[in-house]
């Protein structure tokens, strides 16, 4: 595990690929959400788009386990809840959650949209969720350890009365995972790794906030990037928009 921490030049030069892939994947989601619109429909959409891309870019290889979670209203409650058919409606919440595989190797994007509008509880539920995803990664750099950046999420959330509805931790590694076998468990950001970030290694970003049933604002929150820790600071691989200035769809 720990010599899988840190990635060679190749494996990230896969995992650059598999983050474009997952982004392509993303605007495929995008583009296929609308009012009347099934989750399954739109979950295909998406896998199919990154299917192709994924054959684009890799003609040789072998192609299995490309996937897209997509929920919608109060199925976004869970981090990866199963895609339903239920039909989307103005004013949902949508979760959008592309997987691309590759030779082993996985990749994702997550993001938060609405459909047409969002209003003002969900709005400031969102926009706090962005603004702790935004703190988080500028915490991630050489030095820092999984123990402390996760500590100082919690602090931001606890500050504004939200750490009571955070999910999981906020992070995790990347590299060769599937359906069948595991990430790094010794570089994920929670309260009990203490593992030291160093150049070369490949980590999320990706706090959830969930709201649940019943209050304003009900249902998940989620932004998810994927980035490269350098000898100063970091890079973002990820180049899908988040935030309500972009994922208000319709």
């Amino acid at each position: 595990m720990r010599q899988r921490f840190h990635k060679s030049p190749a494996e990230i030069e896969l995992i650059r690929a598999g983050a474009a892939t997952a982004d392509v994947g993303g605007w495929a989601v995008k583009e296929a959400i609308k009012t009347g619109v099934r989750e399954i429909d739109v979950a295909m959409a998406g896998r199919d788009a990154m299917e192709l891309e994924i054959a684009r870019r890799f003609p040789e290889a072998e192609y299995r386990d490309t996937w897209v979670w997509f929920q919608s209203g109060i199925n976004t409650d869970g981090a990866h809840n199963p895609v339903t058919g239920r039909v989307l409606e103005r004013g949902d919440i949508l979760s959008l959650n592309t997987f691309p595989m590759i030779s082993g190797y996985y990749t994702a994007l997550e993001r938060t949209l609405f459909v047409e509008t969002v209003d003002e509880h969900s709005l400031a539920i969102w926009e706090a969720n962005v603004a702790a995803h935004e703190y988080g990664m500028s915490l991630l750099k050489p030095g820092a350890s999984c123990a402390e950046v996760t500590h100082k999420i919690n602090e931001f959330f606890a500050e504004r009365d939200l750490l009571q509805y955070r999910t999981f931790g906020y992070g995790h590694s990347f590299g060769v995972l599937s359906h069948y076998y595991g990430r790094e468990a010794g570089l994920e950001l929670r309260e009990d790794i203490d593992t030291v970030l160093e150049p070369g290694m490949v980590i999320s970003m990706e706090p959830m906030l969930t709201i649940p049933e019943g209050q304003h604002g009900a249902g998940g929150y989620r932004e998810h990037d994927i980035l490269i820790i350098t000898k100063d600071g970091n890079e973002n691989i990820t180049g899908f928009p988040y935030g309500p200035e972009h994922n208000v769809v319709g």
